[in-house]
């Protein structure tokens, strides 16, 4: 029972708790004082300067000591994780796939966004914010020359066309982190620090996030990790044995890669599991035994032969018993667990003998109302070693051996994932055999990986990001767990738009981008898929690109404008942009999911977009009648948006919350 404490609340330690849950990153160490003999007095504290800069679009400097993580521009990281950005996302029809497969169509609930992924996840979080359940992501490993996102913003916006698109609007590069950089471990922390933290609000409550790394950045990306998501929600570190061995010429053949495991929250208590080793092959070995015809004494010694040959530990060669449908179960001991306490001790009579059956030393593991409703001695079969079967208790031949209980190895096919798995790191192997045998891509990850991360936390229908999406490894794979599974697992891949080089076999191929490749291999893994399986799932993909927002750059910076020049901008949107663009920069204002379903309709002779079933509908023609309005009020959405200046008059303008009011009053009325 939970004591009284007697006492007021010690509102220092609560306040420390809400400044830690907020931000993991200000909990530090600080010497207070020191003691007699010199030895310092370190207590626990709250960082001023981390959380100022927290609350601040400018660095912040401090000098006090304190245990620490740092780098040079760690502070420029933090406010370019916070720093807002005049961007949105803009549909490409003609890349997108239905769910069936068709090109062209929109009707995906999967995402694919091409583009800086610093900016997507920034124009993610109103709409996604708290909704992914998994994050994985295969960052660069910076091993000396990789290519990792350098944010610089003291290049000029010229250097943006010369270079290609290997570099934004800011001057964020993309640039080859070579081990002769003197800031090496510096650029790569910059890219990445701020990239977590804006992940970090993506996920659930319950939400984890998986990171691929090597030795190389091991230690740092643990720290900043830390940081970010909090030490103690750090889960655990899976080394992946890859079973080839990588010529680094260190004097070791290197088979391992890590995967850094850390949840939103520890307290949601996530449990994370995999399926036994080895189980398909036994399940596919007992039913060509059972097509067979052989007799269960001699199918349950080829069983047991086959456990010898392949190595399996406990959890599979327990279940060395057949039924009668050559499915295997196996004995659980029924003793009381505990050894510092008893169970209950009763009676257990022997189905045959009718005689109290051996008790274990400790007591059952069971009160005998549970025990009793497990037992059917009315139904009990006699197996051929001459042991009993009596409900969902085993019982020896005669009554001085303790009884069991019977499990299925069907219904204990998982265990807890393991902290070390060993998989063929054939990513490159799968990955050709979509493309004709032909190589694209350096080291992507094989799907067996990633499907056993994301059915790992057992939520079918979970959404899946991953913003490193390089080949689309993890779109790949999420189709095909949802194929042989079941599951409406969704995913949001980003991927910036890197420019392959010309010798590259890729680019001779027409691959111009990484996204092409990736979007590519979705196409062509989905339509495979399909026809292996022919299972109901979604297949397709909406794609959407990073681009500079839909308004004007008057509707950001009007102070910069005389009256003059504010005339020429009576209408605040860009004049390229259209309807379906305004639309998908409203849902992401709104945090209307970028997946939801899309109907269009003419009302009046206006075009008028409803997003999920009526629950935001938006209108943004211009010359909207008050017939437009007043039907748009009738149907009762959640939101209605029109555009400023797309109203036919004054008159409609000063009837427009009077209709709203009238046909909807709890209508929330937005104007661009």
């Amino acid at each position: 029972m939970e004591k009284l404490k007697m006492h007021t609340p010690n509102l220092a330690d609560e306040n420390f708790k809400k400044l830690a849950a907020m931000f993991p990153n200000a909990v530090t160490e600080t010497i207070t004082g020191y003691e007699e003999d010199g030895k310092p007095i370190i207590e626990r504290a709250i960082d001023a300067d981390v959380i100022r800069q927290e609350i601040s679009a400018q660095v912040v400097e401090g000098t006090q000591e304190r245990y620490q993580f740092t780098w040079p521009d760690k502070k420029k990281s933090v406010v370019l994780a916070n720093a807002p950005i005049a961007k949105t996302l803009r549909l490409d029809r003609e890349k997108s796939v239905g769910r069936d497969g068709t090109e062209g169509s929109i009707d995906s609930e999967n995402i694919y966004i091409e583009g800086d992924n610093l900016d997507a996840l920034k124009l993610l979080q109103e709409t996604y914010l708290g909704k992914v359940k998994m994050i994985y992501i295969d960052p660069p490993y910076n091993t000396g020359g990789d290519y990792i996102y350098k944010d610089d913003f003291s290049l000029e916006v010229g250097l943006y066309h010369e270079n290609s698109g290997q570099i934004d609007e800011e001057g964020g590069q993309l640039v080859q982190n070579l081990e002769s950089n003197g800031r090496f471990h510096t650029d790569w922390l910059n890219m990445l620090y701020p990239r977590l933290r804006l992940a970090k609000d993506l996920l659930s409550d319950d939400g984890v996030v998986f990171i691929s790394i090597d030795n190389c950045e091991f230690e740092n990306l643990t720290k900043i990790c830390n940081e970010v998501f909090g030490a103690g929600n750090f889960i655990d570190c899976i080394t992946w044995n890859t079973r080839v061995p990588k010529n680094d010429n260190k004097g070791l053949g290197n088979i391992h890669q890590y995967i850094l495991v850390y949840v939103k929250n520890k307290a949601a208590n996530r449990q994370f599991t995999m399926q036994k080793d080895g189980l398909d092959d036994v399940f596919e070995l007992l039913e060509k035994l059972k097509k067979r015809g052989i007799p269960i004494p001699e199918a349950e010694e080829e069983l047991k032969k086959f456990y010898e040959r392949k190595g399996y530990d406990r959890g599979i060669t327990l279940y060395n018993a057949l039924d009668d449908n050559y499915q295997p179960w196996g004995k659980i001991n029924m003793s009381w667990p505990n050894s510092d306490t008893f169970g209950p001790t009763y009676d257990v009579l022997h189905p045959a003998t009718h005689l109290p059956t051996k008790k274990p030393e400790r007591g059952w593991r069971w009160n005998k109302e549970t025990f009793d409703s497990h037992l059917d001695y009315e139904h009990t079969i006699k197996r051929h070693d001459g042991s009993y079967v009596c409900g969902d208790i085993w019982f020896s031949n005669d009554e001085n051996t303790q009884p069991s209980s019977i499990k299925y190895l069907r219904d204990v096919a998982k265990m807890l994932l393991r902290t070390v798995i060993s998989l063929k790191s054939d990513g490159g192997v799968e990955l050709e055999s979509i493309f004709g045998r032909k190589s694209f891509f350096s080291n992507p990850k094989p799907t067996s990986l990633i499907e056993l991360l994301v059915d790992s936390i057992e939520e079918p229908d979970a959404i899946i990001m991953d913003f490193f999406s390089g080949s689309a490894t993890t779109a790949h794979a999420i189709m095909h767990l949802n194929a042989a599974a079941g599951g409406h697992r969704r995913y949001i891949m980003v991927q910036l738009p890197e420019i392959i080089d010309a010798k590259n076999e890729a680019n001779k191929a027409g691959y111009k981008t990484i996204c092409e490749i990736g979007e590519e291999r979705i196409r062509r893994a989905g339509k495979k898929i399909k026809e292996e399986t022919g299972a109901d799932i979604d297949y397709g993909f909406r794609v959407f690109r990073v681009d500079s927002s839909n308004m004007k750059d008057v509707y950001y910076k009007p102070a910069e404008y005389t009256q003059e020049q504010l005339s020429l901008y009576a209408d605040n949107i860009k004049p390229d942009r259209t309807p379906e663009d305004l639309l998908f920069q409203v849902m992401l204002d709104l945090g209307v999911l970028l997946s939801s379903k899309i109907e269009e309709e003419e009302i009046a002779g206006k075009k008028v977009f409803s997003v999920e079933n009526g629950y935001l509908i938006a209108c943004f023609d211009n010359d909207v009648t008050e017939e437009t309005v007043t039907e748009i009020a009738k149907r009762h959405p959640f939101y209605a948006v029109f555009r400023d200046s797309g109203l036919a008059s004054d008159s409609v303008a000063v009837n427009f919350e009077q209709i709203f009011e009238t046909y909807s009053p709890k209508t929330r009325r937005k104007v661009l």
